[in-house]
């Protein structure tokens, strides 16, 4: 029976193939391709979130519109990850996938987990090293570097449960869209798919852990100059340590059980056996 109607992507069911094969490759990638393109990645997505500040640095714009235009920028660094290619931690948590479904080992899994996590924070504070030196944050009057540190002392004060739910949702949402870009054929599908739900959990205000390692020791980098601004004190390295925990539990909590396992059970659990 021909069909009604029909779109030039993959099926969920064909997306939750290609996540366990890609996972498969990328637990098993060598240890320096591994590590340099988790570097990679941690700067990616700082540079999103980079863009996102310089929209959030307009005092013109409404609350809203703040929200909506600084995560459709932040969306940058997610477009960069899955189109330029990248080992991002947030997205890998979808490895979970075919873990459970008996491809790749725990000590594989959690290698990969570990060595991309450590090497995106190379990444995104090497990047804010950069950013603070070449002086970015001078713009606008300074409010770039006003805009900085309020964000960097509201996460180092945000307390660890606010923290950890935060970071669920918001890897939730991440890994969906990099599940729906797996559905696109073309760049322009990719983006598409990434742009909605990036900038959901942007304009939502939820955590992203490799963002954070990006946006808080820029905040500490700032603070260290002397710039001044409110909250400044709360931006410790205990402050950033207490952000990093429940966010990265969280991020793990949303992308690897609420995404991975549950398409895992949906579509690869009750498959006939070959």
């Amino acid at each position: 029976m021909p069909q009604m109607f029909g779109f030039d992507a993959f099926s969920p069911k064909e997306i939750a193939e290609k996540v366990e094969t890609v996972g498969v490759a990328k637990a098993r990638l060598p240890l320096l391709s591994m590590a340099m393109l988790g570097v990679l990645a941690g700067a990616f997505i700082g540079l999103g979130a980079l863009y996102f500040v310089l929209v959030a640095s307009d005092a013109t714009l409404g609350f809203a519109a703040t929200r909506v235009l600084g995560g459709v920028a932040f969306s940058l660094g997610l477009v960069l990850v899955v189109v330029a290619g990248a080992e991002l931690f947030t997205g890998n948590n979808l490895l979970a996938m075919a873990w459970a479904d008996g491809k790749i080992s725990t000590v594989e899994l959690l290698k990969n987990w570990a060595v991309v996590g450590v090497t995106n924070f190379v990444g995104a504070a090497g990047l804010a090293v950069l950013v603070f030196l070449s002086g970015h944050a001078e713009m606008n009057h300074g409010l770039i570097a006003q805009r900085y540190l309020e964000i960097a002392a509201a996460k180092c004060a945000m307390p660890f449960w606010t923290a950890f739910f935060k970071g669920v949702l918001c890897n939730v949402l991440v890994c969906m869209a990099v599940w729906m870009a797996l559905a696109g054929r073309s760049v322009v599908d990719k983006v598409v798919a990434i742009v909605f739900p990036i900038s959901a959990f942007v304009a939502a205000g939820f955590e992203h852990s490799i963002a954070n390692m990006y946006l808080i020791p820029l905040g500490m980098l700032l603070k260290a100059s002397g710039v001044v601004a409110a909250n400044v004190e709360a931006i410790t390295w205990l402050g950033f340590l207490g952000n990093l925990v429940p966010v990265i539990l969280g991020n793990l909590v949303g992308g690897s059980v609420l995404v991975a396992l549950v398409y895992h059970m949906i579509y690869r659990r009750a498959r006939p056996s070959r």
